[in-house]
C-alpha cells in the first residue's frame, strides 16, 4: 500500500512535465528502459526531459528518489545519432536517516549506430556507447540492441556491461550486467502499449558477479501527438533484494528542435 499512497503525486509531476512540451513533430520512443535499434535522421535535433521515481525498500519503507535528465539527441547521419546529457541530477528523501538532498550527477555523451534495419532486415541491430563525467563520478557504458518489427508489434533486447568509478579520487569502483527487453503493440496511430523487463546484476570490484540478481517488470504506455509524444513504464520487482526499490517509474516527454 505504500507504494500506490505515494503514486499520486508522481502523477502530478507527470502532468507538469508534459506541460513544458513545445508544437513540433517529434519522433517516439516506445520504452523507456529499453533502447530501441533504429536510429533519428540525419540533421534531426530532439530534446527529451526524463524523470525516474525509486521509492519502497523492504529495508526503509519512506525512500524516495527521484532522477532528472535533460538530453539533445542529434542525427549525424541516417545510421548514427549523438545524444548529450545537459544535466543529470537527482533529488532523495531518506527519512529514517534525516536526509533531504539534492545532488547534481553528471552530464554525458553517447553514440547509436544502427548496423540493421528491424524492419527490412531478419533482426535490427545496433551498438551504444556512453561516457558520464561528474564531479565524484566517471562511468562508461557498452551496450547491443536487437529489435525486430513485424506489424504493429515491436520487441527490443538490450545487453549492457557498465563500468563505474565514484569518490574524490575515483577509486570505488564496480560495474554491472544488465539485461533489458521490451515488447510493444501499437493499438492506433496515437497509443502504444507493451511490457518492459529489466534484469541486473552488480560486479562489485570486478571480482565476479557476487551481487544478487535484481528483476524488475512491468506495463509500459506511449502516447503520440502531432506535437509531442510521452512514454510512461511503471516496474515492479518480481525478485527479492531487500535493499532495492520496491517500485520504479519512469516518465519521458520529448519534442523535435529541428526536422
Amino acid at each position: 500500500m505504500v507504494v500506490y499512497k505515494k503514486v499520486l503525486p508522481f502523477v502530478f509531476l507527470i502532468c507538469a512535465n508534459m506541460m513544458v512540451v513545445s508544437q513540433a513533430q517529434a519522433s517516439e520512443r516506445r520504452f523507456t528502459y529499453v533502447y530501441e535499434a533504429t536510429t533519428s535522421a540525419k540533421g534531426s535535433l530532439e530534446f527529451e526531459h526524463w524523470v525516474t521515481w525509486k521509492t519502497a525498500k523492504e529495508t526503509n519503507r519512506d525512500y524516495d528518489r527521484f532522477d532528472f535528465r535533460y538530453e539533445i539527441e542529434y542525427g549525424v547521419t541516417d545510421n548514427f545519432q549523438l545524444g548529450f546529457y545537459l544535466s543529470d541530477w537527482r533529488y532523495e528523501e531518506n527519512r529514517p536517516k534525516g536526509k533531504h538532498r539534492g545532488d547534481w550527477r553528471n552530464v554525458a555523451i553517447e553514440g547509436i549506430l544502427s548496423l540493421k534495419n528491424p524492419v527490412v532486415d531478419p533482426l535490427g541491430i545496433a551498438l551504444y556507447g556512453e561516457l558520464k563525467i561528474g564531479d565524484e563520478l566517471l562511468e562508461i557504458e557498452g551496450k547491443v540492441i536487437l529489435q525486430k518489427n513485424v506489424g504493429p508489434f515491436v520487441a527490443a533486447y538490450n545487453v549492457t556491461l557498465e563500468a563505474e568509478w565514484e569518490g574524490h579520487d575515483y577509486d570505488e569502483d564496480k560495474g554491472k550486467f544488465e539485461q533489458s527487453m521490451g515488447l510493444s503493440y501499437q493499438f492506433s496511430p496515437r497509443f502504444l502499449a507493451g511490457i518492459e523487463l529489466v534484469h541486473e546484476i552488480d560486479i562489485p570490484d570486478w571480482r565476479g558477479m557476487r551481487g544478487k540478481a535484481i528483476v524488475y517488470l512491468g506495463p509500459n504506455f506511449s502516447y503520440r501527438t502531432e506535437s509531442w509524444w510521452a512514454t510512461l513504464t511503471p516496474l515492479f520487482q518480481v525478485s527479492d533484494v531487500e535493499d532495492e526499490p520496491d517500485f520504479q517509474m519512469r516518465l519521458i516527454v520529448g519534442f523535435e528542435l529541428r526536422g
